[in-house]
C-alpha cells in the first residue's frame, strides 16, 4: 500500500493506493469530512489513452476529479484503475476548488513516481 498526503492551507488531501496485480485501487479524500462522493473505473486503451466510467453520489461534485485521476493513472500504468473520491471543505472558495485540483494532480504524479521506483 502507498499512502500519500499533501496540504496547502485548508486543502489537505490523502491518497492511498493498493496494487491488485497489474491493477490499482485508489482513494482520494480530505477536507472537513472525507467521504465517498464519486467512484471512477478506468481501463487503458490501445491508443495510450483510457476509457473511464464514473458513478457519482447525488449532490456531490467529485465526478470529474475522480475521472481525471483514474484516466491518467490507467493510461500511465496500463492497468485497470478505480478511484473513490470524496473531499468536502465547508464554504469552499473557487480558489480552494482549484487548489484541490492541483493538489490531487500532484498526488497522482507522486503516486506514479513511487510506482515506477517500486517496479
Amino acid at each position: 500500500m502507498i499512502e500519500l498526503a499533501l496540504a496547502r492551507g485548508r486543502v489537505a488531501l490523502r491518497l492511498t493506493a493498493v496494487r491488485l496485480g497489474a491493477d490499482l485501487a485508489v482513494t482520494l479524500s480530505g477536507g472537513d469530512r472525507p467521504h465517498v462522493g464519486a467512484v471512477a473505473v478506468s481501463q487503458p486503451r490501445a491508443d495510450a489513452g483510457a476509457t473511464t466510467s464514473v458513478l457519482a453520489i447525488l449532490g456531490h461534485r467529485e465526478d470529474e476529479l475522480a475521472r481525471q485521476i483514474a484516466a491518467r493513472l490507467a493510461a500511465a500504468t496500463r492497468g485497470v484503475v478505480t478511484v473513490a473520491c470524496g473531499i468536502h471543505l465547508d464554504r469552499i472558495t473557487p480558489a480552494e476548488i482549484e487548489e484541490v485540483r492541483r493538489v490531487s494532480e500532484e498526488l497522482a504524479l507522486e503516486l506514479l513516481a513511487r510506482l515506477a521506483t517500486a517496479g
